[in-house]
């Protein structure tokens, strides 16, 4: 690192201080926030040292809900050390083994199998820090939904937005709001897929869990099946929907009034509205923070929305328009 960065000599400073002048800082990478993440070694051991900008990213979120996840059993990185004021963290290390990096035909559903329990004690996080979490109510869903209007629409392909698409943008999302209403809520992670997974000895730890809320039940299920860095097969994906279909009953987080062909549209018309969300966010990292890598995952997002809107006539209008106006530019832009 630059020793003209102020943050890292701080942050360096702090470790030091911390742990002893003999441990040793090096940048593993940033994230999709304003984030970054160092291993630390001192000795025989490693840590991990979160640089969080309070006035960008307060770190208080993330250590209630490290906190929690540890309570309900969940692996997640232990706090070890904090400079609330200043932004860092020394964390336990996990290790850089992402689920994502070991996927394949073969072990995938043994993996989404363990990441779908997983979810089991996910939802029953409802709190942090002796306060709720956030909902997701329909104001945040359409606040998500128009990243993909500002970023990707409008800045990237650079489309104005006349009345009558305005009419179908505002007709589909209504359509998405209304599903996430229709579902039950519980405790939701909000970015559960292979990236935020690790594997550790063949068990699976969790990460990136401080923008946790209370929202629809099928929302993380969908992130993690229908993940934006990687599409399986119907023939993969199927089976383990009704894993996860099962569980919710089981938990009765779902009545027996809920057949299967209604989780599977709640699911559907949620991972259509995480997808949009998705692709206008990468846009937004690329333009606003300098994060180039996320705009080659876009073509996989809008891939689902065309794919899965296929299946609701309710949606025809709207993949079309995806389909005739939105890929072809893209294809220009790539």
């Amino acid at each position: 690192m630059p020793l003209s960065d102020p943050r890292f000599i701080a942050l360096c400073d702090w470790i030091a201080r911390t742990l002893g002048d003999d441990a040793k800082v090096m940048l593993i990478s940033g994230d999709a926030s304003f984030r970054r993440y160092f291993r630390v070694f001192h000795r025989q051991a490693s840590f991990i040292a979160m640089d969080s900008p309070p006035e960008m990213v307060p770190v208080q979120p993330f250590i209630a809900l490290a906190n929690e996840y540890q309570r309900q059993g969940l692996s997640a990185p232990l706090v070890i050390a904090e400079d609330i004021e200043s932004g860092f963290l020394l964390l336990s290390d996990l290790g850089d083994l992402q689920l994502l990096s070991v996927l394949d035909e073969a072990n995938v559903n043994a993996y989404y199998q363990q990441a779908l329990y997983l979810l089991d004690k996910v939802v029953a996080i409802t709190a942090a820090g002796g306060e709720s979490l956030p909902i997701y109510d329909d104001e945040f869903v359409l606040r998500e939904l128009r990243i993909f209007c500002e970023w990707l629409v409008e800045h990237h392909l650079k489309i104005v937005i006349d009345r009558p698409t305005k009419a179908l943008l505002d007709e589909t999302f209504s359509l998405l709001v209304a599903n996430v209403a229709e579902q039950p809520k519980a405790g939701m992670h909000r970015d559960y897929h292979s990236r935020n997974l690790m594997l550790v000895e063949e068990n699976l730890a969790v990460i990136d869990f401080q923008d946790a809320v209370i929202g629809p039940i099928t929302y993380d299920a969908v992130s993690l099946l229908r993940d934006c860095y990687v599409r399986w097969p119907d023939a993969i994906v199927d089976p383990l929907r009704m894993q996860h279909y099962q569980q919710l009953l089981s938990l009765g987080l779902i009545s027996k009034e809920v057949s299967f062909q209604q989780y599977c549209r709640w699911f559907d018309l949620m991972g259509i509205q995480r997808h949009l969300k998705a692709a206008g966010i990468f846009c937004r990292l690329n333009y606003r923070d300098g994060k180039l890598g996320y705009m080659q995952d876009i073509p996989l997002t809008l891939e689902y929305v065309v794919d899965i809107g296929k299946h609701y006539p309710e949606l025809d209008s709207f993949t079309q328009w995806i389909t005739d106006t939105i890929l072809p530019r893209m294809s220009l832009q790539s």
